[in-house]
């Protein structure tokens, strides 16, 4: 492991406010840069993990700030990404202490780089933010997908912001810049913060890192937040479907090796 010396800790605190930077402009996407960077500082890859969701929760609470000046949120959105996530996050967190990730790396790679190009060939998703019927079974079908989602946010933890900002876009008709706020705030916080906690109580984070992260997190995520805010959906579609795509592509290579 490299000496916790001034030049790590500068080179950490930029890696982590460009990775969040970009996250909280496509919804996701953080662990892409900031988790190889731990990796590449000689961290074993649960200590790694732990102290990246650690940072990210940081970015939930940076970007929250320009977003809840803005943004009206609705009590059942945020209620349904609470209840339908949190078991599926604790699930994931506990099967990946007992069976390996590489299978199910490679297959979130692939859907994730599907996400990219769903997105690509869906001209006007997220265009818009036009009230729909909430129905029972919409409200069902929704809260299934978040619980695979969150479990796989507790197993795998990379690019699973994507798949929320997609879903909810996709089952209540949310505009990108809205599901971004959604994502970055409940899955950043609340999502990030129990795995955090279930992975810390094993001892895995290295607190030593956590001050220049949480920083880099917390600047990153206001000033992504903010920049998204100013440029609207059109622009954050773009951004989502390059960074799905880069996602994906890590995913693969991370589970071919």
């Amino acid at each position: 492991m490299l000496n916790n010396n001034i030049i790590s800790q500068v080179f950490l605190g930029f890696v982590s406010l460009f990775s969040n930077f970009i996250s909280a402009l496509s919804g996701g996407g953080a662990g892409l840069i900031q988790l190889p960077a731990l990796l590449f500082f000689g961290l074993p890859f649960s200590k790694a993990l732990a102290t990246h969701k650690v940072a990210s929760v940081a970015l939930g609470i940076g970007a929250s700030v320009p977003h809840l000046k803005r943004s009206s949120f609705k009590l059942k959105y945020c209620f349904l990404i609470l209840v339908s996530g949190i078991p599926g996050v604790l699930l994931g967190a506990y099967i990946s202490s007992i069976l390996p990730g590489h299978f199910s790396t490679t297959l979130l790679g692939i859907l994730t780089l599907f996400l990219s190009f769903y997105s690509i060939n869906q001209k006007n998703l997220g265009s818009s933010n036009r009230k729909i019927p909430i129905t029972k079974l919409r409200i069902i079908i929704g809260s299934f997908g978040l619980f695979v989602i969150g479990f796989l946010n507790g197993y795998l933890s990379s690019g699973t912001g994507l798949f929320v900002t997609i879903w909810i876009i996709t089952i209540f008709n949310l505009s990108f810049s809205v599901a971004v706020a959604y994502t970055l705030i409940f899955v950043g916080i609340f999502w990030n913060g129990i795995g955090a906690i279930s992975l810390g109580l094993n001892g895995n984070i290295i607190w030593s890192y956590i001050p220049v992260l949480i920083l880099g997190s917390l600047l990153g995520g206001y000033f992504g937040a903010y920049f998204s805010i100013i440029k609207g959906s059109k622009f954050i579609k773009f951004i989502f479907e390059l960074i799905s795509f880069s996602v994906g592509i890590s995913l693969l290579f991370k589970g071919f090796l």
